[in-house]
């Protein structure tokens, strides 16, 4: 099953960062360039959002900023957040964006977006939809798709895992549990939560929100947080 190609639009008043976006939509297999704009009056003129699967736009823009030209969109698509600083970083999680990213947008934060925006869009090929993990639970080897675990948390000598479907308990500590999966989905915020980092609805100080749930974020494990959404 080969992946679905999605069509990408740039918006951004930087050249020079128009034109790094346009070599990395170029080089990758999944993307194709629709459009790049130099700024939101003249992407909305242009109606950049009926066309595209995927919106790469700049924050900061004159006229009409990011957040302004994505409220005004009746139906958006997947949008892909980028700035030069980190401070808009939460602001752009309340508006549901697929991604934030910093610029100079480097390749592997790149890539790592888009894998985000095809699981969110279900384009990803079947070899990433059948990514998984068998877990003993009630003496019987259970299979659990990483794209339906929501968060993992600590329960005495159990962990239990939270799903789109059940909750499973299995006998092992966060520790062990936490080696067996992919440190580019799920991360440990919280001696008692690990989440999946697919799940984050917007995050604070002191808390994540993963699927309506606040779970506490530990103070010293918020620098990792940063580093895996590249807002640090």
């Amino acid at each position: 099953m080969e992946t679905e190609t999605m069509k990408s639009v740039i918006i951004d008043d930087s050249s020079t960062h128009r034109a790094l976006l346009k070599q990395l939509i170029e080089n990758h297999r999944d993307l194709v360039l629709e459009g790049s704009y130099r700024n939101g009056i003249e992407a909305k003129n242009n109606g950049c959002e009926k066309n595209a699967d995927l919106i790469f736009l700049d924050v900061e823009m004159p006229f009409l900023d990011g957040f302004d030209l994505l409220e005004s969109f009746e139906k958006p698509p997947q949008i892909i957040m980028v700035s030069g600083t980190a401070h808009h970083a939460l602001r752009a999680f309340d508006y549901d964006v697929t991604d934030f990213l910093l610029k100079p947008v480097s390749p592997t934060r790149f890539d790592m977006a888009i894998k985000k925006a095809q699981r969110s869009t279900g384009t990803v090929n079947r070899q990433n939809e059948e990514e998984h993990i068998f877990v003993r639970s009630n003496f019987r080897k259970v299979r659990v798709d990483y794209n339906d675990i929501k968060w993992i948390e600590a329960l005495g000598d159990y962990v239990k895992l939270i799903t789109e479907k059940k909750n499973i308990l299995v006998l092992t500590s966060m520790k062990a549990f936490e080696q067996k999966l992919p440190d580019n989905r799920f991360l440990r915020i919280h001696k008692s939560y690990i989440i999946n980092l697919d799940r984050i609805e917007n995050f604070n100080n002191t808390a994540v929100q993963v699927c309506g749930k606040q779970l506490p974020l530990s103070r010293k494990r918020k620098s990792r947080l940063l580093d895996a959404l590249g807002v640090e």
